[in-house]
């Protein structure tokens, strides 16, 4: 069972300016696109959707859905008509903030043995009113060069971080967008299309289990 990170180990961006058609529905589109990337490379394959609903003028209303795919793809035409039914009755004016897809992906161990792993990587995607937000992030110790504890890990490093680079890389081919690296957090830093090498002291890393991990 992997230890997750409640703050990125490293997260990517990118912003879609003067979107021809922006809204939910190309939100939805361009999160099918990338999720066929990321479940190409075992990554993410969506589970579910979840998303925060927020009022012009009012900001966020602290009310979340959630919409599990079950049969549905991303790109399914009615997928959008679907969030917006699940609209709150108390918000009539409440529009979709940004969504969150959710799934499951595959990690692979020292010795080369599979796992799957709820969330490994997550994916947002945010409409504005002329622009798509998009975030990739990452929460686990798989990526980098040394466990949560500091400890070396070249072997898992060498199994993981490979396939996530080959995944931006390809993201941004797909959005003919380079990626923008995203804030350090105590947890890492993304820094081209891997996690930032931590100071190594001693042999070993630092030792993050101070703090509180999932």
């Amino acid at each position: 069972m992997l230890m997750r990170a409640p703050k990125e180990t490293g997260s990517w961006s990118w912003n879609l300016e003067d979107v021809e058609e922006p809204g939910t529905e190309f939100a939805l589109m361009t999160a099918a696109r990338m999720s066929a990337v990321l479940e190409k490379h075992d990554l993410l394959a969506p589970s579910s959707l979840e998303w925060a609903w927020f009022q012009t003028g009012r900001g966020g209303l602290g009310v979340h859905s959630r919409l599990n795919l079950v049969t549905r793809s991303l790109d399914d035409p009615a997928l959008p008509d679907a969030l917006r039914a699940c609209q709150p009755a108390g918000h009539p004016e409440a529009e979709i903030g940004g969504i969150l897809v959710l799934g499951s992906g595959a990690w692979f161990d020292a010795g080369g043995e599979r796992h799957r792993e709820y969330r490994l990587v997550e994916l947002m995607v945010a409409p504005d009113e002329t622009d798509l937000w998009i975030e990739l992030s990452v929460h686990h110790d798989v990526w980098g060069q040394c466990d949560f504890r500091g400890e070396p890990h070249p072997a898992i490093h060498a199994n993981n971080a490979p396939r996530l680079a080959s995944a931006l890389e390809e993201l941004v081919q797909v959005l003919g967008v380079e990626a923008e690296p995203g804030e350090a957090t105590y947890y890492g830093q993304a820094e081209g299309y891997g996690l930032e090498a931590p100071d190594i002291i001693d042999g070993r890393g630092p030792d993050l289990t101070d703090a509180t991990l999932g």
